[in-house]
């Protein structure tokens, strides 16, 4: 893997960039009309959907927190929250998230984001070498060892997926 960060220079690859960790960016070809943000990458870049993953930002008791599972399943709401020592958890509202992260839905990354959010990462990523997210735009992700995003999101890891 190499350090490149000259496709889309993100606050999600600069705090890579900046941590020494290693990295490769991927993009491809966004299409505007996709529904499936992550399905879309991983179709574009060959990729299992097991090991790319969605950031999701629900609201809990503490407010915003970041969920970052596989988009071959969807979040588990209950988990997320008892990862997190909460009651529960919703979904947030997306121009709260946008707003927050400083992200537009479809490319929130989980690194880099305006706030540090209390961040749950599921652990089926412990799994992988290598995981791909959101670099922090549509059409790009980030393969890094999990432990890279876990260590600089400062996550938590936990059984946060469920099958979709």
């Amino acid at each position: 893997m190499s350090r490149k960060t000259k496709t889309g220079g993100t606050p999600a690859t600069m705090a890579l960039a900046k941590a020494g960790a290693e990295f490769t960016l991927h993009p491809y070809e966004h299409d505007p009309a996709a529904a499936a943000y992550g399905e879309e990458a991983a179709d574009a870049l060959g990729v299992p959907y097991e090991r790319i993953f969605k950031t999701l930002v629900a609201e809990v008791e503490s407010g915003l927190a970041v969920a970052v599972v596989p988009v071959a399943g969807k979040l588990d709401l209950k988990a997320l929250a008892g990862a997190l020592n909460s009651k529960r958890a919703a979904m947030a509202d997306a121009a709260k998230v946008e707003r927050v992260t400083g992200y537009v839905v479809g490319g929130i990354s989980p690194l880099g984001q305006r706030k540090q959010l209390p961040t749950v990462v599921d652990s089926s990523a412990l799994d992988f070498e290598t995981i791909y997210f959101s670099a922090g735009k549509r059409g790009l992700q980030i393969e890094t060892a999990p432990d890279n995003l876990i260590t600089l999101t400062r996550a938590v890891t936990a059984p946060i997926g469920k099958p979709a």
